[in-house]
Order: structure tokens, then sequence, then C-alpha cells
């Protein structure tokens, strides 16, 4: 009887133990067929996975850190609020801010002037507003022309808000090469936007429209491509939206003797002032809900109104944000361009900006400037056309 009942146990175990074999076999030839197909590199097909094995062939040799940027700028006339603002919101990044006063052209403060006052870089997405200024004056399109994209339609506002290259394509496309050309030239691209500014450089801007084979005039509006442009070209022509058409020589006192003397100066006035609420939407929408809605990380007090632009050469990553405070008592254009590698992109100039706006406001820089008058616009005939400066 014990015999037996020995072997009826053993006749169970032994089945017991071949049931859980069964799927120990099933996993292990599961995990040995995925090991071969990861050998093979055979990432799943995926849009998202084909995007991260694209973006890990870009490489970059630019650092987006630097310390001692700002050593040697010239500061004394500089305004020691708007320039510790700066200072403080850029940190350790490598890169530039360019403060300014839209109604005279004054530089208030120009942290890392070596970068600033280069030859600067592809404007990348900041070319945009340019494109759309053309487009807008030329009566191609308004703030609610939809232009068909794929399957989809958009407006103006909302392709500047999300930046979208092929609506601004499509327009580039429709102005043409010199067209485009024109308005750029008229907008101070090309041409220094300093008066009297030692160390300034000028950008690049092409006689041609650039190979079909580097997307031609499309490229060229949606994205700069073929166009160098410096922060303080970038900062006049975004100031002529700010005052409502003035293109003014930027200038940078260097004393405070030089503040107490200065002189607006007016290169030329440009008829926007009717198209800007048609371009305004769209850069406060960057902001709001857009491209550049990281400033509202660290700002929300005031309009801010801005446009981003992200885009590498050269295993060189740039960031660009330019954008002015749109307040009842003044305003503000600030110009931020990095350099680097993949920390280095729009939105970040977007952030650093919102720093810079926090400080200001924190200090009470809008609040100060209220009982001071803007400057009042100079008759050029009395001020006097001055010289352009060898370019």
């Amino acid at each position: 009887m014990l015999l037996e009942l020995g072997s009826f146990a053993a006749s169970v175990n032994t089945r017991a133990l071949t049931t859980r074999k069964a799927p120990a076999v099933k996993e292990s030839q599961h995990a040995k067929k995925r090991m071969r197909t990861l050998a093979k590199g055979r990432a799943p097909h995926t849009r998202a996975a084909r995007l991260r094995r694209h973006r890990n062939f870009e490489r970059f040799y630019t650092s987006s850190f630097a310390d001692g940027t700002s050593e040697g700028d010239i500061t004394a006339g500089e305004d020691p609020v708007v320039r510790q603002a700066a200072l403080e919101a850029l940190g350790n990044l490598n890169g530039t801010v360019v403060a300014i006063e839209p109604t005279s052209g004054r530089i208030l403060a120009m942290v890392n002037q070596k970068l600033a006052l280069s030859s600067g870089a592809q404007p990348c997405s900041t070319i945009k507003l340019s494109t759309a200024l053309a487009a807008l004056s030329e009566g191609v399109i308004d703030k609610e022309t939809q232009i068909r994209l794929g399957r989809s339609r958009m407006n103006l506002t909302t392709a500047l808000a999300h930046s979208n290259n092929p609506y601004f394509e499509a327009v580039g496309r429709k102005l043409g090469f010199d067209k485009i050309s024109y308005y750029a030239h008229q907008f101070g691209l090309g041409e220094l936007a300093g008066y009297q500014i030692d160390g300034e450089q000028l950008g690049e801007y092409p006689d041609s429209e650039i190979s079909s084979k580097l997307g031609g005039v499309g490229k060229m509006c949606s994205f700069g491509e073929g166009i160098s442009m410096t922060p303080l070209q970038l900062g006049a022509m975004v100031s002529s939206i700010a005052n409502g058409g003035t293109l003014y020589y930027l200038q940078h006192p260097a004393t405070p003797e030089a503040v107490a003397d200065f002189q607006p100066r007016i290169k030329r006035h440009l008829d926007i002032a009717n198209v800007i609420p048609e371009l305004s939407d769209g850069m406060a929408g960057a902001v709001e809900y857009g491209t550049a809605r990281s400033v509202r990380l660290n700002f929300n007090e005031e309009s801010i109104l801005g446009k981003t632009g992200t885009c590498s050469h050269a295993g060189t990553r740039f960031g660009w944000f330019a954008s002015y405070a749109n307040t009842d008592i003044g305003r503000i254009v600030t110009v931020v361009f990095l350099r680097g590698g993949r920390p280095t992109y729009g939105p970040k100039a977007a952030e650093i900006t919102g720093r810079m706006y926090r400080n200001l406001y924190d200090h009470n820089f809008f609040v100060a400037r209220s009982a001071v008058d803007a400057p009042a616009t100079p008759d050029l005939e009395k001020v006097g056309a001055p010289e352009l400066p060898q370019q």
C-alpha cells in the first residue's frame, strides 16, 4: 500500500514539473527571437522611431555653455538695470542678449558684444517676419488668407504662432526672389544696422535665389537658407515693427556723456504701419500658445510679441528669439541669440527672454521709465540724414 502511494505521488509530481516546463521553453524561444531581431538592427518602424534615428545622425561640435562671454564689453553708456537683467537671464549659456529702445534705436544693453557684432548666422524661422511683412505689403495675403497645405489649410496667424515652414515656403514662391530680396533689404538685411558701432560686421544676403537643391526661394523665406543675419539687424527690424514703421540706426553710447547727447538717427521710414496689426496676432500667438510659450514660464504680467528660430549648420545649432514688450508705458525690444549643441534652440532663447522681462518687471523698470517722455521722432531735415557707414 505504501508502495502504491509513493508511486502515485511520484507520478503526480512528474506531471506537474512537465506542465511548468512548457512556458519556460516558449519564453526562451521568444527571447532568442527578440535577440536575433535586435542583432539585425530591426527597430520598430514607427514615425517616432524614424525621427529618432534621423536626429541621431546630426553631430554638434559647439558647446551650449561658456564662461566669461561678457568680458571686454563696453558698458559705461548702457542702462545698468537692463544690463544686469540680461546678464542674469543669460547665465553661462553661449549667446548674446541685445536690448533696444525701439522709439530711438538706442541699445540699452548688449551682453557678449563680440558675438552680437559678429557676421551673424542663419536666421532660421525668424526670417518669417520679413517674409510675412513682404507678403502683406504686396497684398498677396492678409492674416486670414487660407493657404492649402496638403489636406489642410492655414492662415498667417496660426503659421506664425506655430512657425509652419510649408506655409512660408508657399508664400515665398508666390512672391518670388526679386520681391523677397527687395523687402528684406528695406527691412535692413544685408547692411549695417548700427551707426558708428566699432566692430560691427555685415551679415549676408544672396544676390540671387539659392539652388533648388537647397530649397530655392521657399527655403529662403521659411528657414533663412543661404542668409546670414546679425542680432543687430534682427533687432532693428523688430524695433520698426514695435514703433510702427521707423527703421532707426542702432546706436550704442559708450559713455554717460554720449547718453546725455544722444540723438536718434532714422535710416528710413517703412510703409508697414497698416500691416503691422495683421502680423501682431501671430507674434502674440507664438508667446501665448505657440513656439515661444516658454516665455510664460517666467513672465505673464505684460503682453509679449515675438518669433522664435531654430536651425543648425556645420555642427552648430542656433537658437533665436526676437520680441518686444507691448506695455502701456513703453516698449523694449529684446533679441536673444544662442549658439551650441542640442540644448540650444529657439524656445530656450524665449525662456531666457522671459527671465529677463521678469527681472526688469521686478526692478520696476517699466514703471520707472513711465515718468520719462519717449524721445520725439526726429525730423530728418533738422537732424540730417547721416552718411551710410562703410559696408
